[in-house]
Order: C-alpha cells, then structure tokens, then sequence
C-alpha cells in the first residue's frame, strides 16, 4: 500500500467518491490520511493527511481502514474538516467516542485505480519504491523510499548489502519506467561513496 504523496524530477483526483469498495477485495490501496486519536463526544477522528491532495476529501465518501496487521474495514466518511495541518473525520455508525476508539490507528485509504492524475514526469511514492535503479548496465538496487529533504527528493536505494541516497533529479535519474520498474541513472562520480 503506498502513500498519496507525487515526487516530480521537474517529481485530483479526478474522482472523489466511490460506488462501493469490498474490504476483503484484493486491490491495491493508497493511504490518504491516518487516524491517531479521537476527539470530541460525537465519534470524531483526528488523522494525519498523507496525500499531497487534500482537497480529495470534498465529496469522498466510502474509504477503506486498514488496521496494523492489515485487517480491512469498509467506512462511510459523514463529515470532515481541516484543523491546522489535519483533516478531523467523521464516519457513519461510529457516532460516539467508544466506537471512534476502535478506528485509531487506521490507514484512510483508496483504491489505487482513484488515484489523482499526475503530469508526465510525476510519480507516487508507491510507483518508484520497488523499481531497480540501474546505471551503466549495472543495478545499484531497488527504492525503498522518498526521503524529502527541505526542496530535495531522495530516493532511498538498498542492495541488501549497502544504502544509498540518489537525488530524484532529471540530470541523475535520465529515464523513469514505472510500467518495468527499471530507473536509469547517471551516478556521478563519487555519490556512491557517500
């Protein structure tokens, strides 16, 4: 399950609300916000928004919490508002505190077929995590993250052996191919020594 977050090398949804979502379906998830308390009487919700794109919530309705261990739960959003740099969620059926209890921890998520459209040459977190970043014919290893330093993107990059930082530019990351999840890159000399 990956995250809502684009990377653009230069690193809305176009649907906002579901007819249905099957919490036992398969279906790759994207994480839009994540609960982490309860607040008021009413059964609200304070959630971390992780998508770069809160205005998604305007019109969404159903949603799918994904617990820790991955359990799924099939949630009907009744109300939401922002509260400085959080989104507070209301959900159908869970009207008071004891029933909201249950839904801390969860994952918000969508289905990755509702993700938001990008530009070209922009990318979800999740679409580059997995690819193998290959540079003069060798693979230097596979991403397993975006860190985001101040303007900076970095893709996180193991081999199993040694870790990597490789800076998500065009200059250095030439070809991006998310459809073979190949990344070609021109390592300048030294950066892998660091």
């Amino acid at each position: 399950m990956g995250s809502d977050s684009k990377n653009s090398r230069n690193s809305t949804d176009s649907k906002d609300s579901l007819d249905s979502i099957d919490p036992t379906d398969s279906t790759d998830l994207i994480a839009i916000a994540k609960t982490v308390r309860t607040r008021g009487l009413k059964g609200e919700l304070v959630a971390e928004i992780l998508t770069d794109f809160p205005e998604r919530f305007e019109g969404l309705e159903k949603v799918v919490g994904v617990g820790p261990k991955g359990d799924r739960t099939d949630l009907t959003i009744e109300d939401h508002w922002f509260q400085k740099d959080r989104v507070i969620l209301r959900f159908k059926r869970f009207d008071s505190v004891d029933l909201a209890e249950g839904l801390v921890g969860l994952e918000i998520c969508v289905p990755e077929s509702e993700a938001v459209e990008l530009e070209q040459d922009e990318f979800f977190d999740w679409q580059l995590e997995g690819c193998k970043v290959m540079a003069d014919g060798k693979e230097i290893g596979t991403v397993t993250g975006v860190m985001r330093t101040g303007g900076n993107e970095n893709l996180e990059v193991s081999n199993g052996e040694k870790d990597y930082l490789i800076p998500f530019v065009e200059a250095i990351c030439a070809e991006v191919d998310i459809e073979n999840k190949v990344i070609r890159a021109e390592i300048p000399e030294g950066l892998l020594d660091l």
